[in-house]
């Protein structure tokens, strides 16, 4: 994963100037040429430090931290003073992050490039990544924001690519489960524009009413050309982002496919040994691929519009057949349109249950047979009777069986997919992989090698056997 960094330079005047950036050479060439408006005026220019983030995301956040900075605490941090960071931090009331340091690379000198110091790792200052039993603390501590503050940085932790760090999160989420399993997880996924966020507002305020604590993972689309998310999920949830008894979290799905995101198994244990007893999962809801979610929550809802498409279209499988529970929002629009898609969706789930599912081909009354509901979100119309629904489906599933059995399924299915994603991992690491990957790559985009002889032959590198056979 290409890094990206954030960088202070000193001006001729002798002012800071504070960027970011993912190509340092070219940056500083822009620099040096006088492309970049503040610092032309003030060459020659010096680079004194940077600091290299994982994600675009960070390394903007930092920068427009130190830009705030004085400049006693901008020089603090060009000289890797971290106790004075954090002393003058204190000493406004505040508290800064550590990301991973190195030092800025030297001067050329007479042509010949200095020789580069070693690489220079800060230590972490207050309100940066805690020790381990510290976020257990905190996380299982008693509500409020210091608690939802914990379980930020545990799921950032989580998250987190580095090596030490995941670490850190093994033995977090080892700790950390002994607390969970208590509460109800619900996955909701729909269409875009379907009126999941809304909905999720209309019930998380309903249920807070009933004496509930909400906590919410949205995963919100990254894009395929910046690799950035939006998250903007919580301003479409103005009233419940703000409650004491809920909390949201959005994530970027990163790449990973399903409509989740990769750690949303992690962040929901976290959510649960926090004290939250209804967890939700709301997915980027792109399409009928999208139902990750549903192998990963006791109950999956599929959100539906009226007029959304004829028979047809309903009983296409992938996400149908799996639905627990179907809702059609936006009734109050047309009520007539509703009522056909409801009638239209029960039957298209009374022909899946009989070819597809035959466990509910039948009635059997200490069985769940999914249903089709109504429900004006933007309303509040059928909050109530969904959710009887989901109490119903609760109470059916925990008395014959099925939601301990679908749990334990999904804890063996999550186990082989951090395996999966452990061994590609390891694959792209390998040494022999790294060294033969470029020619591989070059080869096939030149048309001088199929794909698959050269995926066969990173396979036979990581095995640490001579390619050279299969051309």
């Amino acid at each position: 994963m290409r890094p990206f960094y954030v960088y202070i330079l000193r001006c001729a005047d002798g002012s800071y100037y504070v960027g970011h950036t993912d190509d340092m050479e070219l940056r500083m060439q822009q620099h040096q040429n006088g492309d970049v408006g503040y610092t032309a005026l003030r060459k020659p220019i010096e680079l004194l430090w940077q600091g290299e983030f994982e994600t675009r995301e960070g390394a903007l956040a930092f920068e427009l931290q130190v830009k705030g900075w004085s400049r006693a605490k901008k020089e603090a941090l060009i000289a890797g003073d971290w106790e004075r960071v954090q002393e003058l931090a204190q000493s406004r009331g505040k508290s800064t992050s550590a990301p991973r340091l190195r030092l800025a690379q030297p001067e050329r000198v007479g042509g010949d490039e200095a020789s580069t110091p070693p690489a220079v790792r800060a230590e972490p200052v207050e309100g940066w990544v805690k020790t381990v039993p510290n976020l257990l603390q905190g996380i299982i501590g008693q509500p409020g924001t210091l608690q939802r503050r914990a379980m930020s940085k545990a799921i950032t932790l989580l998250e987190s690519t580095r090596v030490d760090h995941r670490a850190q999160a093994d033995e977090l989420l080892t700790q950390l489960l002994p607390h969970t399993g208590k509460a109800f997880r619900l996955g909701i996924s729909g269409v875009p524009g379907v009126g999941k966020s809304t909905f999720i507002e209309a019930l998380g305020l309903y249920l807070i009413g009933q004496g509930h604590r909400v906590a919410v993972l949205t995963i919100d689309p990254s894009s395929t050309v910046s690799g950035g998310s939006i998250l903007g999920d919580k301003t479409r949830m103005e009233h419940l982002s703000v409650h004491e008894k809920a909390y949201i979290r959005p994530s970027p799905s990163s790449g990973t496919l399903g409509g989740v995101a990769e750690k949303t198994r992690e962040a929901m244990l976290v959510c649960e040994a926090a004290g939250y007893d209804l967890v939700i999962v709301e997915t980027v809801g792109v399409g009928q691929s999208e139902i990750a979610v549903a192998g990963m929550t006791d109950m999956f809802v599929l959100m539906q519009l009226p007029n959304a498409g004829d028979d047809l279209q309903a009983i296409k499988k992938g996400v149908m057949e799996i639905a627990d529970l179907v809702v059609i929002n936006k009734a109050d629009i047309d009520k007539n349109a509703a009522t056909r898609a409801e009638a239209q969706i029960t039957s298209s789930l009374r022909l899946l249950s009989q070819h597809g599912n035959p466990e509910n081909a039948h009635h059997d009354e200490t069985l769940w047979h999914p249903k089709v509901v109504q429900m004006s979100a933007l309303l509040g119309q059928g909050v109530d009777s969904f959710w009887a629904a989901v109490t119903q489906f609760r109470q059916l599933q925990t008395a014959n069986g099925r939601l301990a059995t679908r749990r334990e399924k999904q804890a063996l299915s999550w186990m082989w997919e951090r395996i999966d994603a452990g061994l590609k991992l390891a694959f792209r690491q390998h040494p022999e992989v790294k060294a033969l990957l470029p020619q591989m790559q070059a080869d096939v985009a030149a048309g001088r090698i199929a794909a698959s002889t050269a995926a066969r032959n990173l396979l036979l590198a990581q095995s640490n056997h001579a390619p050279a056979a299969i051309k």
